[in-house]
């Protein structure tokens, strides 16, 4: 009997709370470690979210170093720390992440709406490492980098949308949710011209992530979000939209949007258009009258006619 009972679905894979808790992370530093690739998930068959397979946690938690490898894998720091981290003054880290020397891993709001960009303190490292940079990091900026920056360049929200649109495309499972993942940089008016047809339109926005964060819709904190996941710069805007492109045609191609079945273009063939007669049963057929036969006469002329015949005789 033992033999025949099947294994519980969850049973090799467990929650992501329970993954944190079993490799001591908070839920952030999970969070940024699935986003990283450091751990990897799968679906919940039941559509519960993602789940982390046993197999898995087993793999980090014999790793070397572990937690504490792991730990430092996805530490995330602000602009003060991060400065301190590559032994330069605040104001030229930012100077470097305004000139996209250095690229936000994630961001938070604080209480009064403004921006706060995080970095990997891992590839700071490795940036002041680089002997490659040490000019960036003393002396003067050129000259050139300084009236890019007097202009208002500021590359961080566009580099981070590189970056999570890679995480995006990473967990993607087929060609609908790569063009979704895609999609999601850029607006609804540049979608609405690029894929025509409502239904694939809709078909399409299933697979459209929103912008990480959990402000409620409609709300400043929302649209300051959505304001920083959506592409403004025109070659950024020109790259979506022929990626976009590339990728619904070979979504297309490989499953077609589903639609309504009255919405589908009538036939261009003579044949479908004929009008077939409706058959006649037999039955039908002998009630009729044929078009010989003689029409029945009223019964009051019937009467005259033998009236008439008596007088003759």
């Amino acid at each position: 009997m033992s033999g025949n009972t099947l294994a519980h679905p969850y049973a090799h894979s467990v929650t992501c709370v329970r993954a944190a808790r079993e490799l001591g992370l908070k839920r952030t530093q999970f969070d940024l470690a699935v986003h990283l690739g450091r751990i990897r998930t799968v679906p919940d068959e039941g559509g519960g979210g993602r789940r982390v397979p046993r197999a898995e946690i087993e793999r980090l938690r014999s790793s070397p170093g572990f937690p504490a490898t792991l730990r430092g894998s996805v530490e995330a720091v602000g602009t003060g720390d991060a400065a301190a981290v590559m032994g330069v003054p605040p104001s030229r880290f930012t100077r470097l992440a305004r000139l996209g020397l250095v690229v936000p891993v994630t961001f938070y709001l604080n209480r009064y709406r403004a921006v706060v960009w995080l970095y990997l303190a891992d590839e700071l490292r490795q940036f002041a490492a680089d002997e490659a940079n040490a000019p960036l990091l003393t002396g003067r900026a050129p000259a050139d980098v300084t009236h890019r920056l007097a202009a208002g360049l500021d590359l961080r929200a566009r580099n981070w949308r590189g970056r999570h649109l890679g995480f995006l495309l990473r967990r993607a499972e087929g060609p609908w949710q790569r063009a979704g993942a895609v999609a999601a940089l850029l607006d609804a008016a540049q979608i609405a011209e690029i894929v025509h047809d409502p239904w694939e339109r809709a078909h399409l926005n299933r697979f459209r992530p929103g912008p990480p964060t959990h402000a409620a819709p409609g709300t400043p904190a929302a649209d300051l979000v959505q304001g920083l996941m959506t592409a403004d710069a025109p070659d950024e805007i020109a790259w979506l939209r022929a990626d976009l492109t590339q990728t619904l045609e070979e979504a297309r191609l490989r499953q077609p949007a589903p639609r309504p079945a009255d919405s589908a273009p009538p036939s261009s063939s003579p044949v479908a258009n004929l009008v077939l007669p409706v058959p006649v049963r037999d039955s039908e057929q002998a009630a009729q009258p044929s078009p010989d036969a003689e029409e029945p006469r009223p019964a009051k002329r019937r009467l005259l006619d033998r009236l008439l015949l008596r007088r003759r005789a």
